[in-house]
């Protein structure tokens, strides 16, 4: 009989030989999407792309278990403290940042993250944080 919590189990442990499915967060820049499809061989697709941009956290997860996805990539960094994981069926990957410029310069270990990540586990990737900088009052320029 065909397990598929055991089937995906085997998979996440052999990742960097084969291809997961990966769900990427609206939030994330699409160019984060379009250079790890160049580098990798797993199937990267984004919420917008499923009709699902309306989803939110729970419903989302659940969703994206429901159609075979193995791990949710975010920058939501609440999103531990507000999911419960046990029992959950796909990894969750979260970036400290959204930010493009930033992001960039962290791919390898955005890439190693999906890689080592297995059903139910949280991952976050410090890529730093984006800050505004402080804007100066008129009377002072």
């Amino acid at each position: 009989r065909h397990d598929p919590a055991t089937h995906r189990l085997r998979r996440s442990a052999h990742r960097a030989a084969c291809c997961v499915k990966v769900l990427f967060d609206h939030n994330l820049p699409h160019k984060l999407r379009t250079l790890l499809t160049t580098r990798c061989q797993h199937e990267i697709v984004t919420t917008a792309f499923m009709g699902w941009i309306n989803l939110k956290n729970g419903e989302l997860l659940r969703a994206a278990e429901d159609s075979g996805f193995d791990i949710f990539v975010t920058g939501d960094r609440s999103m531990v403290h507000e999911q419960n994981l046990t029992g959950r069926r796909l990894a969750i990957v979260s970036l400290t940042t959204n930010n493009w410029p930033i992001i960039k310069d962290h791919i390898p270990q955005i890439l190693a993250s999906i890689d080592r990540a297995t059903v139910g586990s949280f991952q976050s990737v410090d890529c730093g944080i984006f800050r505004r900088k402080p804007s100066i009052p008129h009377n002072q320029q």
